[in-house]
């Protein structure tokens, strides 16, 4: 039997060849994704030790983000006695801005697509553990307020030399920078900031620029002498610091930094792997199908080794064993396809700011057993049905010329197939409308179901489109047409199974496009009810800029108001949350605020207007106080008013830029809201405030529906990267229509043949597999854009509480789905309906 199957296996070189190219983009999704994951979170690991010391010094005080820097500092006579700890080597402060970006020699700030531009001071201090971190490669250290030095990518991304002047933004007070390039720095073992650009400054220059001038630091590095360990030396340096301050580790240091980058990252890895997922399940499909469609063919085969004397197992272990080496041949492939394919991931998130260009890949054992699991389970699991049932055929009646093998009940399927959909349904309903705790993984495993259940009942539910496209075939190409319709009707669970993978696909892209075109109506709508301002001035990196942004607009013609708005990070028992501070003069007349209760002109310093939703879950009301754990302590406002949600007041916190201030944030605008005045012409506004900020490529000046334009920036930034990664999922079941058709030619060889007989020509018969192949993919396509608009809008539903108030059904988008799939299936025939028009009329009609 082993003999057997392995001469059958190498017989059928060729028709395997799709159904392992289904497996070796499965797996090489999964490969690719955990190479990927795994380069990310090594190079954050070793950038995060080579920028800690071996006890690092800071200000206790609440946490901040790069939108909302803290103006918290270490006063340089701390520093300057740390270095007299019993233990410590020296000490050595640091100075770090996250408002700093360079602007190339093309005009275009270099990165700024999501990774900071760090700004700071140089020391050549060592890292923790001895570790050699940041070093001038080239040039000199920065002395002077006109020199600066940057890291080596940054500079050849910008197309810097030392000597140069270069341009540099800031979100300090002098927004403008444009000192002389002195020297270029480089970390020792040659690693990355994943994207990230670093500007180095003197310490006096960075004092001034970064801290308001004042003698003092960020935080410090105490390094240990030789023979006391970083524990020793933290509670060392412990009981020197007065209160306010505290001494960490440098692993912990590192670990916090760390663990707080990859929880906020770790999505990654999950939304890849979902698209893995994805990814197998279509390619499953085409495993099934092609050895049902094998085991078919070789059922009289199947059927002589049983007269001989195998056994059902022994039947069943042949394709089995089939099956385990195609899985493992197509794992193999795969594992290589996903080093490749991960290097392409990493090339498509550096467009996103994430750049790892400078990290060799990661390849860990644990990729290596994954993606030989997941490629051999699978494809076993796949054939197993088939093998299953070959071995239920009674020998003498499958050796009968007339034996087909038995196809399962489309009834008994469409029950199978309905039950598995309500089961579907209902957990969806659970996962989104129910009080559970992990209402995600109901939402999944409902829509797991539903995809599942549908692809069950396909044969049945796909009857009548498939009479309508028949019919329509009838009358439109006449016998030729009539033979196709009646071929794709002739084994409905063979032409259902290959249109269930391109529905699978086109589900998951038709859920997403109305998400997308529903969230961009939602967020045009917002702007236009909630923003009654003329102008919208903010940063296009998302970071904070430079007040003196605001305070070039005040002084340009034709501006009535001016309205700041900057933000804040904080703790309310122990959750981070934000906090929105704001100019409460010009409030009212750029933002249309829908009070509740109080007013805002109630909103004063120490006091905060909250949103509705947040004043119903914690209970709040006028007069109440909240607790904020902000960079200077603990800090009690009391609530004066309570509005509807506004998408301009983004967070459910609103106070003033004085209280901000007093909570220890640095000075720092993230949007400024312009008012024109009376008579004057918007977008010649805009023309005189674009003149102004001319300097300041990071800052963007929007009308309105500007404005709303930029917020539908990042949703079509997301779909594009949705749908480059189902693309992957669409590309398998392509290549399962090519298969079926292939299989299906090879199947009805001697039909074929008899049809060139009887005087039909090599045209005719390629159009009739085409015909068949358009009629897989529209109903691929018709299950997919329906199931996918269902997802659509019971998400919709269930998010409309979340600001997704508007559906939109892109209509348009979705009939151009339908028709590119019935495109797909004409090239999809290319290769099949030449090889069917190219065989042998005589061999054919000989064929058994």
């Amino acid at each position: 039997m082993f003999t057997a199957a392995w001469k059958s296996l190498l017989g059928r070189k060729l028709r395997l060849l799709m159904s392992t190219s289904a497996i070796v983009l499965g797996v090489a999704f999964v490969a690719g994704t955990f190479v990927f994951t795994d380069t990310l979170s090594r190079s954050f690991t070793s950038i995060f030790a080579s920028t800690v010391g071996d006890v690092v010094v800071r200000p206790v005080g609440g946490t901040a983000d790069d939108a909302a820097p803290t103006s918290k500092s270490l006063p340089a006579s701390l520093v300057e006695r740390l270095s007299d700890v019993d233990g410590a080597a020296r000490a050595d402060g640091n100075i770090t801005s996250f408002g700093v970006f360079v602007v190339g020699e093309n005009g275009k700030v270099v990165g700024g697509q999501g990774a900071p531009g760090l700004g700071g001071n140089y020391h050549d201090a060592p890292a923790g553990h001895g570790i050699e971190g940041l070093r001038i490669t080239e040039g000199t250290v920065p002395s002077r307020p006109d020199q600066v030095a940057m890291d080596a990518y940054t500079a050849e991304q910008a197309g810097y030399e030392v000597g140069d002047e270069v341009h540099l933004v800031t979100s300090a007070d002098q927004a403008v920078l444009r000192p002389t390039l002195v020297g270029i720095a480089e970390f020792a073992e040659g690693g990355s900031l994943n994207g990230a650009t670093l500007t180095i400054f003197d310490d006096r220059t960075a004092q001034r620029l970064f801290l308001d001038g004042k003698d003092a630091y960020t935080d410090a590095w105490v390094t240990a002498v030789d023979g006391i360990s970083q524990d020793e030396l933290r509670d060392a340096v412990a009981t020197t610091l007065p209160p306010g301050f505290e001494a960490v580790t440098g692993d912990v240091a590192a670990d916090e930094s760390s663990s707080d980058l990859m929880e906020a990252i770790s999505f990654i890895t999950t939304f890849l792997l979902i698209f893995a997922g994805v990814s197998l399940v279509v390619g499953s499909f085409l495993i099934v199908n092609t050895f049902s469609i094998l085991v078919a063919q070789r059922s009289r085969e199947l059927a002589l080794l049983r007269a001989l004397g195998a056994s059902r197992r022994q039947v069943t272990g042949s394709v089995l064993f089939e099956a385990g080496v195609l899985g493992a041949v197509g794992s193999t492939l795969g594992l290589g396809l996903g080093v490749l394919l991960a290097m392409g991931i990493r090339a498509l998130f550096a467009t996103f700011g994430l750049d790892l260009s400078g990290h060799a890949l990661v390849f860990e054992p644990r990729t290596v057993v994954a993606s030989y699991l997941v490629g051999m389970v699978v494809t076993v699991v796949a054939a197993y049905l088939p093998a299953h049932r070959s071995s239920r055929i009674a020998p003498v009646a499958a050796l009968r010329d007339d034996q087909a093998m038995p196809e399962s009940s489309l009834r008994r399927r469409a029950v199978l197939g309905g039950a598995m959909l309500a089961a579907g349904v209902a957990a969806m309903l659970v996962g989104l409308f129910a009080d559970v705790s992990e209402p995600t993984w109901f939402v999944g495993a409902g829509v797991l179901a539903t995809l599942l259940g549908v692809a069950g009942a396909a044969p049945v539910l796909g009857r009548p489109l498939v009479s309508v496209l028949a019919a329509g075939y009838r009358r439109a190409f006449g016998a030729v047409g009539a033979l196709a319709g009646q071929n794709a009707a002739r084994n409905p669970r063979r032409t259902a199974a290959t249109a269930s993978a391109l529905m699978i696909g086109l589900a998951l892209v038709t859920t997403m496009a109305i998400l997308g075109a529903s969230a961009k109506a939602s967020v045009d709508r917002a702007v236009a009810e909630n923003f009654t301002g003329d102008v919208v001035v903010s940063n296009s990196i998302g970071t904070a800029f430079s007040p003196s942004v605001a305070d070039r607009i005040e002084r340009t013609e034709g501006v009535r108001s001016v309205t700041r708005m900057r933000y804040g990070v904080g703790e309310i028992d122990g959750e981070r949350q934000g906090l929105t501070g704001v100019d409460p003069g010009g409030l009212t007349s750029t933002v249309d605020l829908q009070m509740e209760s109080g007013s805002p002109e109630d909103l004063r310093d120490g006091t905060v207007l909250v949103s509705s939703s947040r004043a119903e879950e914690d209970g709040l009301a006028v007069g109440d106080e909240i607790s904020y754990a902000m960079p200077n302590g603990v800090q009690r406002y009391e609530v004066v008013g309570v509005h509807a949600d506004s998408p301009v007041l983004s967070y459910p916190f609103t106070t003033t830029l004085g209280t901000l201030e007093q909570a220890g944030f640095a000075v720092a605008d993230n949007f400024v809201l312009v008012d024109a005045a009376a008579g004057t012409d918007t977008a010649e506004l805009v023309r005189r405030l674009e003149r102004q900020t001319a300097d300041l490529p990071t800052v963007t000046v929007k009308d309105q529906a500007g404005f709303a334009e930029e917020q539908r920036g990042p949703i079509d930034q997301l779909l594009t990267l949705v749908y480059a990664l189902l693309g992957l999922a669409l590309v398998i079941a392509v290549l399962g229509i090519v298969n079926t058709l292939a299989l299906s030619v090879v199947e009805r060889t001697r039909e074929l043949g008899l049809l060139r007989a009887i005087g039909t020509s090599r045209r005719q018969l390629r159009r009739m597999v085409r015909l068949e192949a358009v009629v897989i993919a529209v109903l691929g396509a018709a299950l997919g854009a329906v199931m996918g608009s269902a997802f659509g809008l019971a998400l919709l539903t269930s998010l409309r509480d979340e600001g997704l108030e508007v559906i939109a059904f892109p209509s348009g988008q979705l009939v151009g789905f339908v028709v590119a799939s019935a495109v797909v299936g004409i090239l999809a025939a290319v290769f099949p309906a030449r090889r069917a028009a190219r065989l042998d009329v005589l061999k054919a009609i000989a064929t058994e």
